[in-house]
Parts: structure tokens; C-alpha cells; sequence
């Protein structure tokens, strides 16, 4: 059976709109103790700390990659940068984005 291209771009959008959720701090805090910017992390401070990449966790299996853990760093960091805005324009423009409309 194959996969669903719909159903994926789905899941994207609510895996998506929960990390928005977390860094903007109306998300749970087991939600929001997942998503953390690469400038809060502590450790160097490099020129991509300007930018609102999250950190990736580091996995050892398949099945790990796809934890929100580790897949919702890595779906937000591919979103272009001028999604960084309030939230109803940013449902918006991640609709177009991931559908197309």
C-alpha cells in the first residue's frame, strides 16, 4: 500500500503548527521541553542562533526518527524563514506552503 501524499502534508501541518505552539509558549510543557532554539541551547554562540532553527536530537533507529523529538526539529528547520510571524498568518502561509494553494 502506497503512501499518501495528502495525508503526510497533514500530519506535517499539525506536527508543524504544535512546534509554533511550543516556542511561542501556548503549548503543554511536555510539548514545549521538546522544542527548544538552537540560541537557548547554551552552548556556542553561532550565527545560526539568530535564525528560529530548533535543535535536532540525535536518534539510533527508524523508528526514533520519527518521534515528535526528532522529526518536528527537522520538518521546522525546513520551512523557509518568512514563516517566523503571527500565528494566523502563519497557518496560512504553511497551508500554501505544504499544499500548494
Amino acid at each position: 500500500m502506497g503512501k499518501n501524499p495528502v495525508v503526510e502534508k497533514r500530519v506535517d501541518f499539525k506536527i508543524v503548527t504544535l512546534v509554533y505552539h511550543s516556542l511561542s509558549g501556548m503549548a503543554p510543557s511536555y510539548l514545549a521541553a521538546d522544542c527548544q532554539l538552537s540560541s537557548e541551547e547554551g552552548r556556542r554562540q553561532l550565527r545560526s542562533a539568530d535564525s528560529m532553527t530548533c535543535v535536532i536530537r540525535r536518534t539510533y533507529s527508524n523508528f526514533g526518527d520519527r518521534r515528535f523529538t526528532a522529526a518536528s526539529p527537522k520538518l521546522w528547520n525546513s520551512l523557509p524563514a518568512s514563516l517566523s510571524i503571527g500565528y494566523e498568518q502563519f497557518k496560512w502561509l504553511l497551508m500554501t506552503y505544504l499544499f500548494g494553494h
